[in-house]
């Protein structure tokens, strides 16, 4: 799950964890609640985490980040670090998470936004930056074409986009002749729904989108952008690099 969906209820669960930890070392997890899954935690230390712990498909996108930057939901701030710190380039680092802002500037990046991606407006980045299930932010699938056409307007020319998912067709039972049989008229298989929750503080339910590769490039085509993937994880995950056409 991605930072980016940490204030739905008007509740920062996100940004409180997150100044728990910097302020206190309180290593008490976030709880992530589903009608789907069992609960699962999110470790706030990881949210700190240096370019060395960073899974290999959040290396391989810093690694091709270039230009100007926008770090969509960046929480505690580490990839807008290294990226500024590290390559030396400008980034511009979005949450809808007050408290997790205030750290970013404590830990020392300099452009930090409150803002929702979908509201920012009138002004253009060469890289956008959309990790830890960076299409959750979507929501639905039926939402696909707005985030296609909206990023857009986003970008310079040239520009990129550096977003992972995972496809959780895996969740399924295969069939005997190794497929897996879903239902047409249900909702899409990655459309999940969500709460979380710090030291019994809830936010409010919210969906997010867990993409296979297959739709994200459809809906690409459908909007005139090319779709690559960059790097695969090791289950079921992927980072794709989008740019329009």
């Amino acid at each position: 799950m991605k930072k980016q969906e940490s204030n739905k209820a008007g509740i920062d669960v996100f940004g409180k964890a997150i100044s728990s930890f910097y302020y206190y070392k309180d290593e008490t997890p976030i709880l992530v609640h589903s009608p789907d899954f069992d609960d699962d935690e999110i470790l706030v230390p990881y949210l700190f985490r240096d370019f060395k712990e960073m899974p290999a498909l959040e290396k391989a996108a810093l690694e091709k980040a270039s230009g100007k930057i926008l770090d969509v939901g960046c929480g505690a701030g580490s990839h807008a670090l290294y990226l500024q710190n590290e390559k030396k380039l400008q980034v511009t680092a979005i949450d809808i998470s007050e408290g997790a802002l205030e750290i970013c500037e404590k830990r020392g990046i300099k452009d930090v936004r409150n803002i929702d991606y979908f509201k920012l407006k009138n002004e253009k980045f060469d890289t956008i930056l959309l990790l830890m299930n960076g299409t959750g932010i979507i929501g639905k699938l039926e939402h696909l074409d707005n985030f296609f056409q909206h990023s857009k307007t986003l970008l310079a020319k040239n520009g990129q986009i550096l977003i992972d998912s995972s496809d959780l067709s895996y969740l399924f039972d295969p069939d005997e002749d190794g497929g897996i049989w879903i239902d047409p008229d249900a909702p899409y298989y990655g459309e999940l729904n969500f709460r979380i929750s710090f030291k019994g503080e809830h936010s409010t339910e919210f969906p997010w989108l867990y993409l296979d590769y297959n739709s994200l490039a459809l809906a690409a085509e459908g909007n005139n952008f090319s779709c690559e993937i960059v790097k695969k994880g090791e289950h079921y995950d992927y980072l794709a690099i989008l740019k329009p056409l």
